[in-house]
């Protein structure tokens, strides 16, 4: 239990927390998560030694607290002490908006930072990658992935996001309920790629101990369900998150080695948030105003209601994916529907879709990946293997990489004996 790997996966778990405390003590938010970096840095030297605590965050938000007001004072010899305000007690400043929040049924730290981190002052991009950096301490490599950028235009935008905060004077309080509303899209944008963060394909090891990530957006998602009720979006979103991370046990072989999705062992599926989600997503159609999330939560619902790989309905994945198109146009949402277009009118009706999304997504491994597969079934080795090559060569992680070759191996062997119409690359 004292083991480095545990440490850091209780820290990534318990950031979201310890920083939105943190915030609302300070009103800071370099302050904040200057304190939360000390008081990750003490953990590192005494939970090894002294075994972890009975509450992580509440460790962490104690220490920082503390190291944050040691600071304060030492410069209090060489500078004026700040403003009351900025420094407040539970018992002060803390009492009557405490209050407040309860009266809004919106008592939650980490939701809140989320709104204020999401403050319209900011561009939404910025907002979304500087809520990813503050919330949940994603690196700046990682963040640049989820947008499909490169690490220094990231960089830029997060500076930028976060001097635009200073400049503005940007003020680090709870939102109304108009401007909570306002702000909502940009919200759930972050909780799901927070989400994505944690559940996106690694090794088993580092699934584990990215997994807090994902049950944090999932917990995230349901306190925003609370808040906006009759919010079909939110049904949807809180319904796909529910859906995808149902199959999280059968992701990994006893290897740690990925799992295909048609080739999971199904009971191994988390039925009660199989459950739950098919729930939340049938309530949410029947408010008949639909949205991105509520057609992704759809298709995912079509996979966890499958016995069998064989019995998913391809047909209408791929018709979901045509409606995802019209509301919220991307390469990436075509390239995942040709895909479905290959299950139903073949590879070659696949290939004409994801050849034309090169110049935008050739920097995208799973582009590659997708290519090879189609074009080995239709006969194509030699640029299959290029395509594949460059899949490799851009993967992320090593069972990134490992996923593609698994393709590449089950095609190889499968091809020459009936060139079956499989799962070309799950994405």
């Amino acid at each position: 239990m004292n083991d480095l790997g545990w440490i850091d996966a209780a820290l990534t778990s318990a950031r979201p927390q310890a920083v939105g405390a943190l915030l609302r003590y300070f009103r800071d938010l370099d302050t904040a998560e200057e304190a939360f970096q000390e008081a990750s840095l003490r953990a590192l030297k005494t939970w090894p030694k002294n075994g972890p605590p009975r509450d992580p965050a509440a460790w962490l938000i104690f220490v920082g607290r503390n190291a944050a007001l040691d600071h304060v004072r030492r410069q209090s010899r060489h500078t004026a002490m700040p403003a009351e305000e900025l420094v407040s007690d539970l018992d002060d400043v803390e009492a009557p908006l405490a209050d407040r929040l309860d009266g809004a049924d919106y008592r939650d730290d980490v939701l809140r930072l989320l709104f204020v981190c999401c403050h319209p002052d900011l561009p939404a991009t910025q907002q979304i990658a500087l809520a990813l950096r503050v919330v949940s301490g994603l690196s700046v490599k990682q963040i640049a992935r989820a947008f499909l950028v490169g690490e220094s235009a990231m960089e830029q935008r997060i500076t930028r996001a976060k001097g635009r905060i200073a400049q503005a004077d940007v003020p680090f309080e709870t939102p109304g309920a108009v401007e909570r509303s306002e702000r909502l899209g940009v919200v759930a944008a972050m909780i799901y790629l927070l989400f994505n963060e944690g559940y996106s394909t690694a090794g088993a090891t580092e699934a584990a101990a990215r997994a807090p990530l994902a049950e944090e957006a999932i917990r995230l998602g349901r306190l925003l369900l609370r808040l906006f009720q009759a919010e079909p979006e939110i049904m949807g979103l809180t319904a796909l998150m529910l859906l995808q991370h149902a199959r999280t046990a059968a992701r990994f072989d006893a290897q740690g080695d990925v799992v295909l999705l048609e080739d999971q062992d199904r009971s191994l599926w988390n039925r009660a948030m199989i459950t739950e989600g098919l729930a939340l997503i049938d309530k949410a159609v029947r408010h008949r105003r639909p949205g991105p999330y509520q057609v992704q939560a759809a298709i995912a619902a079509l996979h966890a209601r499958a016995a069998r790989p064989e019995d998913t309905d391809w047909a209408q994945i791929e018709l979901l994916y045509a409606t995802l198109e019209r509301l919220q146009p991307s390469p990436v949402v075509t390239l995942n529907r040709a895909v479905a277009v290959a299950q139903v009118r073949g590879p070659e009706a696949a290939l004409a879709m994801v050849e034309p999304l090169a110049e935008r997504l050739g920097g995208y491994f799973h582009f590659h990946g997708v290519r090879g597969a189609l074009l080995l079934q239709l006969g194509h080795g030699a640029e299959a293997r290029s395509a594949f090559d460059q899949a490799v060569s851009l993967a992320g992680t090593a069972a990134e990489a490992a996923h593609i070759r698994m393709h590449l191996d089950r095609l190889e062997k499968d091809l020459p004996a009936d060139r079956r119409r499989g799962t070309v690359v799950e994405l």
